[in-house]
């Protein structure tokens, strides 16, 4: 359980005013000019001692992260990019911070900026997000009016911050295609090598990180590496926004210590499942695109990246989507492959086409209307789409369908053989093409 004075996200809930003078007063801003005279090195060296591992999904360090742009600037200008295109379905953690706490994302990407020698800052806002780009923007613009950030600040260092609003393209939360898109252009994603780090925004060395990853790292750097180590497992350390939803009695958004049980997270801050913990049926515990995992998995199951790998799925963003036994889990999986469908981009094969005829052939099995030895072609061509794509979205694509068939098979081969016993029952509609 994670101590009220461990907490970095204090105002998570909009209880307080997000503007600076409030922010300043929860800590924000505290001793910034003094955190940047003790060197870029000794920043990076702050975060990989910290342990923080990427808050975006991929639990990559942040401090590695940093530390691979270059030292010196060979003539290309430097750029920090955040991702705020929160676009995973069931995630909800960034909009809070950039609504409620927008000044510590404001300091965070000063201070990372400095660390890598980058003197612009892009933050790009998912489409759909319209308050929170207002909210992020007013702060911005305080932040500007107060000389914490601008050509001539009070910290000594040039830094300029733009807050760039996308079009509501779920692809553009993938990094390269990001990038692509703040250009300008269409937001497909870039073949990797060359990596964002030596070639990004603009052909210039870049990194890319996501909200929650920047919006701590004022508060590790000030607080010690060694206070956010001590908070969590080994190598899941430190605080984390989980973002609970679906069959629990209050859904909510909370800030806990990486590792938590489910079955403590649960009781503590959602009044439990719905219908009692003899109700649940699985878990998503990271967005729509890691593996479900079945209730007698997950019921005690530390919530970190690496319990959760070995459960064959992944904490992903965090975002835990609770279903119980009232939900039909093979129209549930449908229905997410639906969404992966529709947000393809479209330029590798296997993604294109498979997403489209893995949504087909589930859209069936829903119904019963397929047969049995199709379950095993399904999961083949999962296999097929999963690591040959240039970007993550196949990959995303296929694991929910893997989670499914791996641990419901019996589900849908009730499914086909309740059709082959009244082939006459109503069809579920699960999405219009």
């Amino acid at each position: 359980m994670l101590q009220d004075k461990d907490r970095i996200f204090t105002n998570l809930y909009g209880f307080h005013s997000p503007d600076l003078q409030a922010a300043k007063m929860r800590g924000a801003w505290d001793g910034t000019k003094f955190l940047l005279e003790k060197g870029r090195d000794w920043i990076i060296d702050e975060m990989k001692k910290s342990g923080l591992r990427g808050r975006g999904g991929a639990g990559f360090p942040t401090g590695l992260k940093w530390s691979f742009m270059p030292k010196q600037s060979d003539g290309r200008p430097h750029y920090l990019v955040v991702n705020a295109d929160e676009s995973e379905p069931g995630t909800c953690k960034d909009r809070e911070i950039m609504r409620n706490d927008p000044h510590l994302l404001i300091e965070g990407c000063l201070i990372a900026s400095f660390a890598m020698g980058a003197n612009a800052a892009y933050i790009y806002i998912r489409g759909e997000y319209i308050a929170e780009r207002h909210a992020l923007q007013r702060a911005v613009d305080e932040a500007y009016e107060a000389r914490l950030i601008g050509k001539d600040n009070i910290h000594g260092y040039p830094f300029d911050l733009y807050v760039h609003h996308g079009a509501g393209a779920y692809i553009c939360g993938e990094e390269t295609a990001l990038l692509e898109s703040l250009e300008g252009k269409k937001g497909m994603p870039r073949l990797k090598p060359p990596f964002p780090a030596n070639m990004g925004l603009y052909g210039c060395p870049t990194t890319v990180n996501n909200v929650e990853s920047i919006a701590v790292a004022g508060t590790i750097l000030r607080r010690g590496a060694s206070w956010f180590s001590g908070i969590g497992r080994p190598n899941n350390v430190g605080t984390k926004l989980f973002c609970v939803s679906g069959h629990v009695n209050k859904p909510c958004n909370v800030e806990e210590a990486m590792g938590i049980t489910f079955r403590e997270l649960i009781d503590t801050h959602c009044g439990g499942i719905r219908g009692g913990w003899d109700n649940l049926l699985a878990v998503i515990p990271g967005g729509s695109s890691v593996p479900c995992v079945p209730a007698d998995q997950i019921i005690d199951a530390p919530m970190d990246f690496d319990t959760l790998r070995g459960l064959k799925s992944g904490l992903g963003t965090a975002a835990v989507i609770v279903m119980d036994k009232s939900t039909d889990i093979v129209r549930a999986i449908a229905r997410i492959s639906y969404f992966y469908k529709h947000e393809s981009c479209g330029q590798c094969t296997p993604c294109r086409e498979g997403t489209g005829w893995m949504w087909r052939v589930l859209t069936r099995m829903a119904e019963g209307r397929a047969q049995k030895r199709e379950i095993d072609m399904l999961l083949e061509v999962s296999t097929q789409i999963e690591g040959h794509t240039i970007c993550a979205l196949g990959d995303a694509a296929a694991w929910p369908v893997q989670g499914l068939i791996r641990h419901f098979r019996h589900e849908i081969e009730k499914r086909i053989d309740d059709y082959a016993a009244n082939p006459h029952s109503e069809p579920v509609m699960i999405a219009a093409e």
